[in-house]
């Protein structure tokens, strides 16, 4: 929606659906990923079906968005970082009466977009784009994030990509106590402040921008201004005693992933692993070995063919993973694919691995056994395969039919991009002849 905003430039303001309430089980709070990891947990004998079914009940209570800072909130965060959204306007959970007021107080202030000629591309400048990419870091936020604001910037013109964003986040503290990494969720941030209790502090310490103008035809730093830190809640750490110096997303780069990749490390212990490699050519074929419990300890696991072209669409592999993290194996291989991971992704799992397989990529050229060596502390990705032997298998290499000859799927492989320039699929504002909102 942000992106389609930018692209016909009408004034308007991104108002958020709202998280989903947490579930309650065994007296604590439990997300739809809580789910996807007792799956896991079943088929290594550890999570009885019945006990399975209950969880399966109680765990998404109502309506809203995934609970933790998955995918949609931390999107939903951008929109305020960026601009586009009301102030503190996004984390209220969605079965709020309150939303109601949001979307009628949204309403009121498009006409005052409409008398000012405050426009999207007005709002989401380079710098904006740099305070959304900050906020992802600190709140922990999901790795597609680093998928999403490249995209959004090239509906504006803007030179934006996966490198641009792994170096903010690079100097960004984690800040935010979220799930998955964490312990709450968007209910939680909401009643500890919002998006802007936590921009209170970042800007206090350098961090934001806060000349940045918003929704509000004010800038970011007058909005701020009305904040008060709030010392007694527990979910936002300030600055100055951050959970980690650096975000809880970090970019990667190296022999493997010449165009870069993204890893999630919030909560994470183990920063570094070295593995031989296990190959699969889907996510289907991943997923049945571990349901089979075919999963080495130690391993590489590499899922290919899921790219934007070679998936078609850039799936992501949440089952797969959550389901290793029930069985007791997150923490004992890793995982890397050209697909995309969900934001409630926990573990060692690198995705967006780029040029992709389809594409001729070095994961396209992995062989059962090859090591890997991943370090998210240096930013480095590496196969540690002889270049010779690479030129070999470049020489032998064919490219993976998908199942989609024709139609929407196949004409997508034809337009779409690389996933570090946003995995779009056209050249965005700097070819354009028209503006919508001109027209």
């Amino acid at each position: 929606m942000m992106m389609a905003m930018l692209r016909l430039n009408v004034p308007s303001i991104f108002v958020y659906g709202g998280s989903i309430l947490p579930g309650r089980f065994h007296d604590h709070d439990v997300t739809v990923v809580d789910v996807f990891e007792a799956v896991g947990q079943h088929s290594a004998g550890n999570c009885p079906l019945q006990e399975l079914i209950e969880l399966e009940k109680v765990a998404c209570p109502g309506h809203g968005a995934c609970g933790g800072q998955f995918t949609a909130n931390t999107m939903a965060c951008v929109a305020e970082a960026i601009g586009l959204s009301l102030p503190n306007s996004n984390m209220a959970p969605a079965p709020y009466a309150t939303r109601d007021d949001m979307a009628r107080a949204a309403g009121r202030q498009i006409m005052n977009l409409i008398e000012l000629n405050l426009r999207p591309r007005d709002i989401c400048t380079k710098d904006a784009f740099i305070n959304a990419a900050r906020v992802v870091a600190a709140t922990g936020g999901s790795t597609n994030a680093a998928l999403h604001l490249p995209a959004m910037a090239n509906e504006a013109g803007i030179d934006f990509d996966l490198f641009d964003v792994a170096e903010i986040f690079k100097t960004t503290p984690y800040l935010a106590d979220l799930k998955p990494g964490g312990k709450y969720v968007a209910k939680d941030m909401h009643e500890a402040g919002g998006v802007y209790m936590l921009m209170k502090t970042m800007m206090d310490n350098g961090l934001i921008n806060g000349d940045c103008i918003t929704v509000t035809g004010k800038t970011l730093g007058e909005n701020i201004e009305k904040i008060t830190w709030n010392p007694d809640q527990k979910v936002i750490y300030d600055v100055q005693h951050a959970i980690t110096k650096t975000g809880g997303v970090v970019g990667l780069r190296g022999s493997l992933a010449p165009e870069g990749a993204i890893v999630k490390v919030a909560g994470m212990a183990r920063l570094q692993f070295r593995g031989p490699a296990q190959v699969f050519e889907c996510e289907e074929d991943a997923y049945a070995a571990v349901e089979k419990r075919q999963i080495k300890e130690g391993a590489v696991l590499v899922i290919r063919n899921e790219g934007p072209k070679g998936g078609p669409g850039m799936r992501e592999m949440l089952a797969t993973t959550a389901a290793l993290y029930g069985q007791g194996m997150g923490e004992k291989v890793a995982l890397i694919t050209d697909g995309r991971f969900s934001g409630g992704t926990r573990g060692f799992c690198i995705g967006h691995i780029g040029p992709e397989a389809a594409d001729g990529g070095p994961i396209g050229l992995i062989e059962e056994g090859d090591m890997i060596n991943i370090d998210a502390i240096a930013g480095v990705i590496d196969l540690e395969v002889d270049e010779s032997i690479m030129a070999e298998r470049r020489e032998k290499f064919t490219r993976r039919e998908t199942d989609y000859g024709s139609g929407a799927l196949w004409r997508y492989a034809q337009n779409v991009g690389p996933a570090y320039q946003g995995a779009v699929t056209h050249p965005g504002a700097k070819a354009e002849k028209n503006v919508y909102a001109d027209i």
